[in-house]
């Protein structure tokens, strides 16, 4: 059976405190009186009530901001107050402190394998908050351990659900969508703390690395990456310019070339526009066939 958060009715405390200074003070009065008296079982009687009257002033407590008192009765919950101040109830209840402020964490950095089964490094920063009091008391032992466990057993999860990065076009990754990717996470914590009355409020990779094994040899895999959209990059450029060229030559009629010597012109503008070395050019003294 779950346990779901109610209120409690607590009585306010500066109320309670005049009533019960009132009744203390009339209790001991009487008792003092019947004592001068030597009157015996009217001297039990306010003994007795003296005594209760000191019982009541146990019950009362003080709940501070952002924090919440989950009262028990013999191992009952009864009920938890949440309102910030001086309050009274039973002083058989036996009174637990949680707090509901905002918290976070950061998971330690787990090792484990992406989409692509590769060995990476990966942390996150959970910020989660409690938001059923009854639920983080008694639906899990400890529920502050609770969040820590499930936060790093759903980040293993995530990890094996994505590639480091992507390596087709469309793709997501851990390295590049970013966005999606906390949300994705946030929402896996947050169906595995729903039963310990915690909401989770952000989630986010704050480590990502390669494991040190595999590192040198990802990190020459991106730089090829690199290079080969960037060699490809100036080649479509480059066969933007050649066949803008072309077209002026033959637009403004400033030379007729047959198609080798067009060949003969594309080789060599390829090999200016595309070389990673500055080109030594050649200057033609004669005719041009």
């Amino acid at each position: 059976m779950v346990i779901r958060e109610s209120r409690i009715r607590a009585l306010p405390g500066a109320s309670m405190l005049v009533v019960l200074f009132v009744l203390t003070v009339v209790a001991v009065w009487q008792l003092v009186s019947v004592a001068i008296a030597q009157a015996l079982w009217p001297s039990l009687a306010w003994t007795l009530a003296v005594l209760f009257v000191t019982f009541l002033w146990f019950g009362f407590f003080v709940v501070q901001p952002n924090h919440a008192k989950v009262l028990q009765l013999f191992g009952r919950y009864v009920g938890s107050a949440k309102d910030a101040g001086l309050w009274w109830a039973n002083p058989l209840y036996t009174k637990r402190q949680v707090s509901l402020r905002v918290r976070n964490f950061e998971t330690e950095k787990l090792k484990v394998n992406d989409h692509g089964s590769n060995p990476i490094v990966i942390a996150a920063v959970v910020v989660w908050q409690v938001v059923d009091t009854a639920e983080a008391m008694f639906e899990v032992d400890d529920y502050d351990n609770y969040v820590h466990v499930q936060s790093e057993a759903a980040l293993r999860g995530l990890a094996n659900q994505y590639p480091y990065d992507a390596h087709e076009e469309g793709q997501k990754a851990l390295a590049s969508h970013t966005a999606e990717v906390a949300e994705t996470l946030k929402g896996e914590i947050q169906e595995r703390l729903a039963k310990a009355g915690v909401r989770v409020l952000e989630a986010r990779i704050s480590h990502l690395a390669y494991a040190p094994e595999i590192a040198s040899a990802m990190l020459r895999r991106q730089q090829a990456g690199a290079i080969i959209a960037a060699r490809r990059k100036i080649v479509d450029g480059a066969v933007g310019m050649v066949e803008q060229a072309l077209e002026q030559l033959s637009v403004k009629q400033v030379v007729s070339l047959d198609e080798e010597r067009k060949a003969a012109m594309v080789s060599n503008l390829l090999v200016v526009l595309c070389s990673e070395q500055a080109t030594q050019p050649v200057v033609n003294a004669g005719t041009l066939y």
